[in-house]
């Protein structure tokens, strides 16, 4: 059934372009888009996930943004299902299917499906959450890094959920890196075409510079505090950025560090991504400038 649908896919690090190179494209290709960011799927987040404007969702339909609350679980699998039923209405009303990201998981899930990993272990799952208790989440993802550190270099080290789910997998006796290097070559799903932006590194970190000043002092601030009159000092996980600007509403650091911390964060992100993308057997690297119509033809041109 998918495999007959053609999609298009702008993936590519975080702050090189694909939102508004995407909304240009889908306007000429009469394309509607499918959020493919692991960030911008929560509701009330806009500022700190750089959320498409309004002026951006106006111009052009835009799906899985706005999907959960924070702190509601929101996993591969569970995005993979949400996506193919839009891609088939997009698909069924006639339109371009236009996927834009940068969350490497949720685009192989997409494409390949979803990993062949063994399934939640909750007894060896207590375990490490006791351990990371114990010994604090460092030490849990050096102990991650020991046993799989290509997974170590691609997931946060305060990022708990991930870092056990990578310890589990290792635990059935492959690692979350070797079955995710097979995994890309998993029979296609669709018939895509996969864009890649690639900005060079100056200019990316420049962008990233210039997005963290305008999160940190655009808003990110005030839904930090909303996320505090909510939960508490026991915030939920979170994307990256709020647990800083947490801290910057309670006064424990400046605006100006939040933006150096965001920026910081943010260069490790992309670098993660770059990363993950560079695995893809089928990606298209792209170069700038980034010419719209050159790109709408492209995406056009799904194999």
């Amino acid at each position: 059934m998918a495999a007959k649908v053609a999609i298009a896919v702008i993936a590519g690090p975080t702050a090189s372009g694909k939102t508004r190179l995407a909304v240009d494209v889908a306007r000429l290709l009469g394309a509607e888009i499918v959020s493919a960011d692991s960030q911008q799927v929560y509701r009330g987040l806009d500022v700190g996930t750089a959320k498409p404007t309004a002026e951006e969702r106006a111009a052009v339909p835009h799906h899985l943004l706005d999907v959960v609350e924070p702190g509601e679980a929101m996993d591969a699998a569970r995005w993979a299902s949400l996506a193919d039923r839009v891609v088939a209405e997009v698909a069924g009303r006639g339109r371009l299917p236009l996927v834009v990201g940068g969350t490497g998981l949720y685009l192989r899930a997409l494409l390949h499906g979803v990993v062949a990993a063994p399934g939640r272990d909750p007894e060896l799952r207590a375990r490490l959450e006791e351990e990371a208790a114990r010994g604090g989440r460092e030490a849990l993802h050096a102990r991650l890094s020991r046993v799989d550190p290509a997974a170590a270099a691609r997931i946060r080290p305060n990022d708990l959920v991930r870092v056990i789910r990578a310890l589990e997998m290792a635990a059935g006796g492959r690692t979350q890196s070797e079955l995710f290097a097979e995994h890309r070559f998993a029979e296609r799903r669709y018939r895509y075409r996969l864009l890649a932006l690639a900005p060079p590194r100056e200019e990316l970190h420049r962008r990233i510079e210039a997005r963290a000043e305008a999160i940190a002092r655009g808003g990110i601030l005030e839904e930090a505090r909303a996320l505090a009159d909510r939960f508490g000092p026991a915030l939920p996980r979170l994307p990256i950025g709020y647990a800083e600007a947490a801290a910057c509403a309670r006064g424990e650091i400046e605006v100006g560090e939040l933006a150096r911390r965001i920026a910081a964060l943010h260069r490790r992100y992309a670098r993660r991504q770059v990363i993950w993308l560079r695995r893809e057997a089928d990606v298209e690297w792209l170069r700038p400038p980034f010419d719209p119509a050159a790109v709408a033809r492209l995406c056009r041109s799904a194999p």
